[in-house]
């Protein structure tokens, strides 16, 4: 039996990982080396690692941050003046400025590049394996090579293509790029079952990215073009999986919209393919505490675990709502807002037994659990005291914490309590610390993904009627709340990319929507740069540096 032993920072695979910053260490060995371990149990050891580092991928600071500070949704000011400043670096970020430095661009290609390497390591040595889960695996780990490969092009414009671990990667771009994409999906599909997400690759979450491959298709193939031509062949290709997911009868539209990203939501039949984050893997998900205030805790039995007064929603993103509607955006919307708090409507309702903070986007007076002393305050009856909220953790304690529509880069604009703020992920209610590590799936595909795919891509045909069918289909489906949904009358691109808004905000689609659709070199809140070599970030300098042994192999990105 052939033995395999490969460690990996040896100077080739360097080549693919460019962490000249992150020196990884790990072995994978085969059975000869392991004593004691079972075939199932080694081929397990070796499928684990490919998704093991999704949950840092999918950080607030990494992937999170690149999806989403840089468009129209999100922005992070230095709070007070201080807090969030990191070199400037969310400003940046926010302006479309970033530099070859930036540590989250560097993070985010790191991680990518660790999910190649492992899952090549995977292919390489599941091959002489006899476990009988081993095509499984071997078809989830080339699925997954393809994913991060995805990403890759889609963040910075290229894809690595390598089976030989101990080879050179080739570098692809462009065309290229999408035909080796399609191949490596296609081929794996046939041998996936849909019997082992959301948290693995599955027949579905591939049919997903064939999908989303093919409508950003026209970006992936030019990327830095003026404007863009959709292909009735990708339209149809997009259609057809589109097609083979819904008909599969796997997946449902949950009529709860929060309930998709609540701490329990891992059995949720709308998750087609989600980072596993529940708490017996040891998630790392911080999305529900990154927008909220650090006198926000929504957790009685955590009085440590508050927010951070990170990121805001911008102004424009805030007024697509409004604009949308007649009434209020949370009358009209029950995907904007759901009121958990009894104080926002009933003052008298201040002494509760457990306590669940409000969902979706939050405006205005913030009312919440009242902590002194390091202890939430009770009522004579023992229940908890909720009231509104003041900046105690920020030595303000006459300051409300008074959520604003406005939020900029200037004084003013970066205090504390500016930008409406995001809460759409639910604080863990079983973690270790109620807030570093989040039991919430975070969702990378989704059903409603699926339908409003095929609507863009129907109506990029020239098929209205069927696009709004699709659209209103998921619209339509959210009826678990006093809000109700109402149907769309009529549908049209612009529509189509607002309504994308209001059901994926926060949920690192942005940046890539607005790019397909012409909108990532708008102006918003205090972005003002048209230039279109920012819709790719820059290859990390460390990772060219670290390929500097092969002259003009990674060339840095046109425009940095």
């Amino acid at each position: 039996m052939k033995k395999y032993s490969f460690q990996i920072i040896l100077p080739a695979l360097l080549v693919l990982l460019f962490s000249a910053c992150s020196k990884l260490e790990e072995k994978v060995l085969d059975e000869t080396s392991v004593t004691g371990q079972t075939q199932k149990q080694i081929a397990d050891g070796l499928i684990a690692p490919v998704y093991a580092r999704l949950p840092d991928l999918f950080r607030h600071t990494t992937y999170f941050a690149l999806q989403e500070i840089s468009t129209d949704e999100a922005i992070l000011p230095y709070r007070g003046g201080t807090d969030w400043g990191d070199n400037g670096i969310y400003i940046s970020l926010h302006r479309h400025e970033t530099a070859s430095s930036d540590p989250n661009v560097r993070e985010t290609w790191n991680l990518i590049s660790q999910g190649l390497s492992r899952a090549i390591t995977a292919l390489s040595s599941l091959k002489d394996n006899t476990d009988p889960n081993v095509k499984l695996y071997m078809a989830e780990a080339r699925a997954m090579r393809a994913f991060y490969n995805w990403m890759s092009l889609d963040l910075f414009g290229l894809v690595f293509v390598k089976d030989d671990p101990g080879a050179v990667s080739k570098i692809i771009r462009g065309a290229e790029a999408v035909d080796y994409l399609k191949k490596e999906l296609v081929e794996t599909e046939p041998l996936l079952d849909n019997s082992t997400g959301p948290g693995r690759i599955t027949k579905n979450g591939v049919l997903g990215l064939l999908a989303r491959l093919h409508l950003n298709a026209a970006a992936y193939r030019d990327i830095y073009a003026p404007t863009f031509t959709f292909p009735t062949a990708d339209m149809d290709e997009v259609i057809k999986y589109c097609d083979l997911v819904i008909n599969s009868g796997t997946h449902a539209l949950s009529a709860d919209y929060f309930s998709i990203f609540s701490d329990n939501n891992h059995t949720n039949k709308e998750l087609v393919f989600a980072v596993d984050q529940r708490a017996d893997l040891n998630g790392h998900n911080r999305l529900a505490y990154f927008s909220l205030s650090g006198d926000q805790f929504p957790l009685p039995q955590f009085p440590a675990a508050n927010g951070t007064d990170g990121p805001g929603i911008t102004p424009e993103f805030y007024r697509t709502w409004v604009n949308a509607n007649t009434l209020d955006p949370a009358l009209a919307d029950p995907r904007f807002f759901k009121s958990n708090v009894g104080m926002n409507t009933n003052p008298a309702d201040s002494c509760v037994t457990d306590f669940h903070i409000d969902r979706g986007i939050l405006r205005g007076q913030q009312y919440g659990l009242i902590r002194k002393s390091g202890a939430f305050v009770k009522c004579a009856n023992g229940n908890f005291k909720v009231g509104p909220l003041f900046n105690d953790t920020r030595n303000r304690p006459t300051v409300p914490v008074v959520f604003t529509e406005m939020i900029d880069f200037t004084t003013t604009g970066s205090g504390y309590s500016t930008g409406y703020r995001v809460e759409k992920y639910e604080f863990s209610r079983k973690s270790a610390s109620g807030r570093n590590f989040g039991e919430a799936d975070i969702s990378i595909i989704r059903f409603a993904d699926i339908y409003l795919m095929r609507a863009e891509a129907k109506l990029r045909k020239g098929d209205a009627a069927g696009a709004l069918a699709d659209v209103n289909t998921v619209r339509m489906s959210r009826t678990a709340y006093a809000v109700k949904p109402t149907p769309l009358t009529a549908v049209s691109l612009d529509i189509l990319f607002r309504e994308r808004g209001f059901e994926f905000y926060w949920e690192m689609n942005r940046r890539t929507d607005m790019i397909r659709f012409g909108k990532y070199e708008g102006i918003w809140t205090e972005k003002n740069n048209t230039d279109r070599n920012k819709r790719l970030f820059p290859i990390p300098q460390t990772a060219i540096d670290g390929a500097a042994n092969l002259p003009g192999y990674l060339k840095q990105n046109q425009g940095y």
